[in-house]
């Protein structure tokens, strides 16, 4: 293969921050493969969007401004990437590891008997021949795994594991025709509220996470977030967090929630059990506050603040915000 496709995220015109490191990354695989960087777009604002792809380092964006994507669940979005990718030709196709990404990723490749890699944190190419390395067992080995004796590959891509740069000057928008006698059934009449978490979490450069050290649902409101805003970052949870109704279960990081990538990784309250750490160990820093400084946590923790929380935490976002 020798092309590659960006399938672009977005929500209520607003473009999640993956896009732009799928973008780039793009670009990166499509030189060494001797091909060319595509991006889709579709549904409501998407040409506006896909002007905003313009700065970044992408030859071809295609477009499809088509209400049937937004009206009903994802089968118009499946018909059109299906489209773009077989009018591409041979090619890597790039989604984000999210609830979304995951959903086009297993209906694409069955439509394009494609192979595909899940939560991918970097490429290796050789030739033509395109490889991705990915954490399994929870991150406790690192994989490489070829796609081989494959037209298409799909991979989903974990936001976070790569920069995004803006280098471009000027991709070509082309429109999508709509795919011929297609008719759908399941309509969207609403969305899960929960779920609009989901961008601001699994994108954050910082995540301030809280536990059953906490003691309530308060301190994540009064304690947490005015730090997380502080640091530009979000709020996150522990599995017992979210068990005992402090917080929803979209703010939820371990091994039955969310895994996070964040620069920075703050754990309050937390103690550290396996299913945790799992979703959280591969952050750039570590600290964790906590009263037990020989806590589970602490043996992978970059930085270890024994303390109370709620001394430490106010001070430390006085000192951030001045």
């Amino acid at each position: 293969m020798k092309h590659v496709l960006v399938v672009v995220e977005h929500r209520k015109g607003q473009t999640r921050k993956v896009t732009y490191e799928l973008a780039t990354e793009a670009r990166a695989l499509a030189d060494q493969l001797g091909g060319t960087a595509h991006a889709i777009v579709l549904g409501a604002g998407a040409q506006t969007l896909a002007e905003s792809l313009a700065t970044y380092p992408l030859d071809v964006v295609h477009v499809a401004e088509d209400a049937d994507v937004d009206a009903y669940l994802i089968d118009p979005t499946i018909d059109y990437v299906e489209a773009a990718a077989r009018s591409i030709g041979s090619c890597a196709v790039l989604v984000p590891n999210t609830m979304f990404g995951r959903d086009v990723a297993s209906r694409l490749i069955a439509r394009l008997d494609a192979g595909m890699i899940a939560d991918v944190t970097g490429f290796d190419v050789d030739g033509e021949r395109l490889a991705c390395i990915a954490p399994k067992l929870g991150g406790a080995t690192i994989t490489t795994c070829a796609f081989v004796n494959c037209d298409y590959a799909v991979a989903t891509v974990r936001p976070n594991a790569f920069s995004a740069q803006t280098s471009g000057s000027g991709a070509r928008i082309e429109a999508l025709q709509k795919p011929p006698d297609r008719t759908y059934a399941m309509r969207v009449e609403s969305e899960v509220e929960e779920a609009s978490g989901e961008i601001g979490l699994e994108e954050a450069p910082v995540v301030v996470s809280g536990g059953r050290g906490l003691g309530g649902p308060e301190p994540f409101t009064t304690l947490l977030k005015p730090l997380a805003d502080a640091l530009g970052g979000a709020v996150g949870a522990s599995r017992a967090a979210a068990d005992a109704g402090w917080v929803p279960y979209s703010l939820q990081i371990g091994q039955t929630g969310k895994t996070v990538s964040p620069k920075l990784y703050i754990a309050v309250g937390i103690s550290g059990a396996i299913q945790h750490k799992v979703g959280m160990r591969s952050a750039g820093t570590i600290i964790a506050v906590n009263k037990d400084a020989t806590a589970p946590i602490s043996e992978f923790s970059d930085l270890v603040v024994a303390g109370d929380a709620f001394a430490i935490i106010p001070e430390l976002t006085k000192l951030v915000q001045t």
